[in-house]
């Protein structure tokens, strides 16, 4: 006979227990894990379109805004466009900041806040352009500071990239179009990161859905060929915050979706929580209740914390924690799929 060893054997485990976790899965996508009716189970969408600058920078600001629109319409998402029909008696800033105040602070979903235009940069303050006074990244983060729920903040703005230190923090993804202050020419970061929202080959890992990472590196690896095609020197380089360590990290860092590169420093790498968040999701995912849904992605992030420590404990122990993980994903599908039969 062939010896077997412990690993081995430790490894056939956990590919059934995955294999189990997977074929309930599949089980349930069919007619289980129906969410319950509960309090804000939408998510929120608040659109705010800048002020153009010149006329001919209008329109292509509202088509990536009215990609959007469609989006929301299709999310099923609580919408609101900020910008180009502002009422006579408020400013843009008074609508977004009484948006924001009015918002519920904790919920299953998240916020989704979408800038699109130009932002300004003088050294020290950066703001985002709006139709009336603008609004600067620490007043930004003065209104989103009540949130508990998770916030994802995608400002497709020129001058966007300090906007990273003052929004980062838990349960928060941030997307910015440039990399700092200092690039503060028109970007077009918007048209690609909207468009690749509804764009199935922008699914790289294709589960049916388009990630908040996935658009970005779409949209980040969109104005690289933009610029290249166009031989010119690229004037914006998109960055994604999502660890809550205010560090931005670059699209190309990233090989497929997972990151492949650190800081100098040892920085936690970005991108798993965004991977875990979409606007549009697959048919299997909205069928799960939010709760299944939060449990599942936090026992994700436990196997990815624990693979990034796999070379500091022994195989043994790194085995029998993976082990651990991924029995509890199969036993929270096979309690999810009970307790829906029992309804």
């Amino acid at each position: 006979m062939i010896a077997v060893s412990r690993n081995t054997r430790k490894r056939k485990r956990i590919a059934i227990a995955a294999t189990g976790a997977f074929s309930l899965f599949s089980c349930l996508a069919a007619d289980s894990l129906v969410a319950e009716p509960a309090e804000s189970t939408a998510p929120s969408l608040i659109v705010v379109v800048g002020a153009p600058g010149l006329p001919e920078y209008q329109e292509p600001f509202m088509q990536s805004a009215n990609l959007w629109i469609e989006a929301g319409r299709k999310a099923e998402a609580q919408t609101l466009l900020i910008g180009p029909d502002s009422a006579a008696d408020s400013t843009d800033y008074q609508r977004l900041k009484q948006a924001l105040a009015t918002e519920p602070k904790d919920s299953s979903e998240a916020l989704w806040l979408i800038l699109i235009g130009h932002g300004t940069f003088d050294g020290k303050v950066p703001k985002f352009n709006l139709q009336g006074p603008d609004i600067t990244a620490d007043e930004c983060a003065e209104w989103l500071r009540p949130f508990q729920r998770t916030v994802v903040v995608v400002n497709c703005a020129s001058s966007s990239g300090p906007f990273i230190s003052k929004l980062s923090g838990l349960r928060r993804v941030i997307v910015t179009a440039t990399k700092s202050g200092y690039e503060q020419n028109l970007t077009r970061f918007h048209k690609y990161f909207s468009e690749a929202v509804h764009d199935e080959t922008a699914d790289l890992d294709k589960d049916g859905q388009v990630s908040v990472l996935e658009a970005f590196l779409i949209a980040s690896n969109r104005v690289e060929e933009f610029y290249s095609s166009a031989g010119r020197l690229a004037t914006e380089h998109s960055l994604l915050e999502d660890n809550g360590d205010s560090l931005g990290t670059p699209a190309d860092w990233f090989q497929g979706v997972r990151a492949v590169k650190k800081a100098q420093d040892a920085a936690s790498p970005d991108g798993f929580r965004a991977h875990q968040i979409h606007l549009l999701r697959s048919p299997t995912e909205r069928k799960l209740s939010p709760e299944v849904r939060a449990r599942r992605d936090e026992l994700e992030l436990q196997i990815r914390k624990l693979r990034d420590t796999k070379n500091n404990i022994s195989e043994d122990d790194y085995f029998k924690q993976l082990e651990s993980i991924v029995v509890e994903i199969a036993v929270l599908y096979e309690q999810s799929e009970t307790q829906t039969q029992l309804r």
